[in-house]
């Protein structure tokens, strides 16, 4: 297996799964604190996501969250993934842990910690081991949400995949088989109204990236939708860069206006800068933003006219990047 390649999917879907179960429980934000990869004591051991209510006693309606007390621990797995029996003794174990290592004895009550599983697929061999071997019930409480009793811990497990995609829209549709093009329209209609929240830009944008054919198959409305998507990131992406480039232009200027007076090392080191942060973005992002351009089935011609009338880039220069990269 190739690990490296292994981690860059997991490190791709799970900022996008927690930005997604953040819109799922949006509305009730105000009562809780998210924490991602959260940290057990000093070894490598880490909770994919923690949630902890900030009132205790003050109930979560949103479906995924009824059962959540105080503090609360997700696990997830990619639609590439799966649970095993072996997944659930871990983050049991996590949660025996997250309880112990606390400033006194009782300090958080067994009671008041949960276990949420999300997985795209029903993990059967894990639940039958649970019903089998531990005497746990599993009981259906809508679509997609089984919640697991007989434990001293309240769990859930909840497949994606069967989610009603009313209610919970986002984490259905965090997925890499993408084919309903109605709901790919709704996840577009949905994100044009919160474009500018980074929690929808993630999820967004991983499943865009997923799910490529559909959105090329399915031109106008989402071919411009994921160019409008890479062309934020590439502004955010640029504006840092000249950012970086200002203030190491800026420093260097400061260092050459002691020796040759003030203002001419300012001015030159300010030029420097934008330069240098200018060439540091054009590495950066734009053979990946060529790739998706061809992707989208862009003639070199268009994608020349991009790069010189969105980005203005010179002529020379943008055909250099083409001629590359296509």
């Amino acid at each position: 297996m190739n690990t490296k390649a292994t981690e860059e999917t997991a490190h791709q879907w799970h900022p996008a799964f927690y930005a997604g179960i953040q819109i799922e429980l949006e509305a009730e934000e105000n009562k809780l604190i998210f924490e991602n990869e959260h940290q057990l004591g000093t070894k490598p051991k880490e909770i994919d996501v923690l949630i902890i209510k900030k009132n205790s006693s003050e109930p979560i309606h949103k479906n995924i969250g009824r059962i959540f007390r105080t503090h609360n621990i997700v696990e997830y797995k990619s639609p590439t993934d799966y649970l095993s029996v072996d997944d659930f003794y871990k983050v049991y174990a996590y949660a025996c842990l997250y309880k112990s290592d606390t400033a006194g004895e009782g300090y958080i009550p067994a009671d008041e910690i949960t276990i949420s599983f999300f997985s795209k697929r029903y993990p059967q061999k894990m639940i039958k081991h649970l019903t089998n071997s531990h005497g746990l019930l599993i009981t259906t409480y809508e679509p997609g949400i089984y919640h697991i009793t007989g434990d001293i811990f309240p769990m859930q497990l909840i497949v994606t995949s069967r989610l009603s995609e009313d209610t919970n829209l986002w984490l259905r549709n965090l997925t890499n088989d993408l084919s309903n093009r109605e709901s790919a329209t709704k996840l577009l209609r949905s994100y044009e109204q919160h474009r500018h929240n980074r929690n929808y830009k993630s999820v967004m944008n991983i499943i865009m990236r997923a799910n490529n054919e559909l959105f090329q198959e399915e031109k106008g409305t989402m071919c411009e939708a994921l160019l409008e998507l890479m062309h934020d990131e590439i502004e955010e992406i640029v504006e840092e860069r000249k950012e970086l480039g200002r203030q190491q232009g800026l420093e260097e200027g400061l260092q050459q206006g002691l020796q040759q007076g003030l203002q001419q090392g300012l001015q030159q080191g300010l030029q420097q800068g934008l330069q240098q942060g200018l060439q540091q973005s054009l590495q950066l992002f734009l053979p990946e933003l060529i790739k998706t351009y061809k992707h989208l089935n862009l003639s070199a011609t268009e994608v020349l006219d991009k790069l010189t009338d969105e980005l203005n880039l010179s002529k020379d220069i943008a055909q250099e990047y083409v001629e590359k990269y296509m």
